[in-house]
C-alpha cells in the first residue's frame, strides 16, 4: 500500500510553529516583515502573491506590499527595491516571477541584499548555498528536504534522483541533498533512457515541467516520490507523476495537489522569520 505524503499538514504544523515564534519575537517589540512585489496584472502571480500576504499576515507578521503598473521601468523596480531594502521593519523581500518583457528579471532579483533574500534567489544565495555557508535557501527545495524528514526518509547514504535542472528546484536542491549525505544523480526530461537512471534511486524528486514524465516504469518498488509539478487540466491539478500508475509500488508520494505546494509558502515564512533574527542577530554585536 503506497503511503500519501500530507504536504498540508505538515506544512500547517510548520506555520503553527512560525507563529508561535513570531508571537514571541512580538513581544519584544521586534514583529518581522514580509514585503512582496507583484509588477503588472498576471492572474496567476496575482494569486500566488496574494496567498503569501495572507499566510504572511495569519503568522502575525508584517504584510509590505508594493504593485507596481505592468509598464514599470527597470529604474522604476530597482528603486522599489532599494526603498525595501533600506527599511528596518522589512525582514524579506520578495520579487514575483515572471516580470513583464521589459523587465531584465536577473539584475533585479540581485538587488535584494543577501540577508533580506528570503527566495533565495539571488547570485549571493546561491553562491552561499553552494559553498554551504550559512544563508536563506530556496523555499521549495527546503520544503521537498522537510517534508523527507518529516517522514523519516534517511538521507545519508540513500540514492537520489532528481529529475529537473532548473535553478528554482533542481539544482538547489541536490546542492541540499549533497549536504545531507545522499548520492545524487541529476537527469531531465532530455535524458536518454531516463528509467535507467531513476529505477535504482531510493528518492525520485521530479521537477521538470512536463505532466506524466515519470511512471511506473521509472519507479524500483518502495522507492519515495516527491512530484514538484504542477499542471490545471479539464479534469483538475496533476503533476509530472502519473501518480495511479504508482500506486501498490511506491512507499511514499506526494499527492498534486496538497504535497509539495503548501510547503513552498511555510518555507517562505521560515525564511522571514530567519531573517529577522538574524538581522536582531547582527544588531546586537556591537559596531
Amino acid at each position: 500500500m503506497t503511503h500519501t505524503i500530507k504536504g498540508a499538514e505538515i506544512a500547517r504544523s510548520i506555520r503553527t510553529r512560525v507563529a508561535e515564534r513570531v508571537a514571541a519575537a512580538a513581544a519584544t517589540g521586534r514583529v518581522p516583515g514580509l514585503a512582496t512585489i507583484l509588477v503588472g496584472d498576471d492572474a496567476a502571480s496575482a494569486v500566488y502573491v496574494a496567498a503569501k500576504r495572507r499566510a504572511i499576515r495569519e503568522a502575525g507578521m508584517r504584510d509590505v506590499h508594493r504593485h507596481l503598473p505592468r509598464h514599470a521601468t527597470q529604474a522604476e523596480v530597482a528603486a522599489v527595491i532599494d526603498e525595501l531594502a533600506a527599511d528596518p521593519d522589512v525582514s524579506g523581500i520578495l520579487l514575483q516571477l515572471p516580470l513583464p518583457a521589459q523587465l531584465d528579471a536577473a539584475p533585479l532579483t540581485d538587488r535584494i541584499p543577501v540577508t533580506k533574500d528570503v527566495d533565495g534567489l539571488t547570485t549571493a544565495s546561491a553562491g552561499r548555498l553552494a559553498r554551504g555557508e550559512r544563508g536563506l535557501r530556496p523555499c521549495t527545495p527546503s520544503g521537498v528536504i522537510e517534508l523527507l524528514d518529516a517522514e523519516g526518509v534517511e538521507l545519508k547514504g540513500a540514492c537520489v534522483a532528481v529529475v529537473g535542472w532548473g535553478e528554482l528546484v533542481g539544482r538547489p536542491l541536490s546542492q541540499l541533498l549533497l549536504r545531507r549525505g545522499a548520492t545524487v544523480t541529476v537527469a531531465h526530461e532530455f535524458t536518454a533512457d531516463l528509467a535507467a537512471v531513476t529505477r535504482p534511486a531510493d528518492v525520485v524528486v521530479v521537477a521538470t515541467g512536463v505532466r506524466g514524465l515519470i511512471g511506473q516504469e521509472h519507479v524500483k518498488p518502495g522507492a519515495t516520490v516527491i512530484d514538484v509539478g504542477i499542471h490545471r487540466t479539464p479534469d483538475g491539478l496533476t503533476g509530472d507523476v502519473r501518480a495511479a500508475e504508482l500506486d501498490g509500488i511506491a512507499g511514499r508520494i506526494t499527492p498534486v495537489p496538497g504535497g509539495v505546494g503548501p510547503m513552498t509558502i511555510a518555507m517562505l515564512l521560515v525564511n522571514t522569520l530567519q531573517a529577522a533574527e538574524w538581522g536582531a542577530e547582527r544588531e546586537a554585536v556591537p559596531a
